[in-house]
């Protein structure tokens, strides 16, 4: 699947951050708690020894067979990095991207000038579907 950046102008002729094609879904997944086991960084050791939800496993090698970009965005720090990498290649996980430092603590709200989809992780990976929720926008 084609990855290349679409260039993009703003109304008045000037370049603009530019966006993937349509049929290129750009998925940031967390690792703990979503693709294994709750692991807090203060207990680094079980970093290495957990295992990955089959699913999980299954569904994002799947997306990333696809054509998808796969990117995992997690809590752990840059000291854990090395444990991290070593642990999704020893599992198998395909994916692009590792990005560290994620905030701790939940309640995420993302604020972006691209569409953002969020999907909550509810203790299996499926199918994604459509369903319609209310959420928070900016004011016109």
């Amino acid at each position: 699947m084609d990855h290349s950046l679409k260039e993009l102008k703003d109304k008045d002729g000037n370049l603009i951050s530019p966006i993937l094609p349509e049929d290129v879904r750009n998925f940031l997944i967390d690792i703990d708690g979503t693709i294994t086991d709750d692991i807090p960084n203060e207990e680094p050791e079980r970093m290495a020894t957990c295992l990955p939800y089959p699913d999980a496993l299954e569904t994002l090698n799947s997306w990333y067979d696809q054509g998808h970009i796969i990117t995992f965005f997690t809590s752990r720090t840059e000291e854990h990095r090395a444990v991290t990498t070593e642990w999704l290649d020893r599992h198998g996980f395909r994916y692009q991207g590792l990005l560290m430092g994620k905030p701790r603590g939940g309640n995420y709200h993302w604020i972006d000038n691209h569409m953002v989809k969020a999907t909550r992780f509810k203790g299996k990976f499926t199918e994604l579907i459509q369903k319609k929720k209310v959420i928070d926008v900016f004011e016109d």
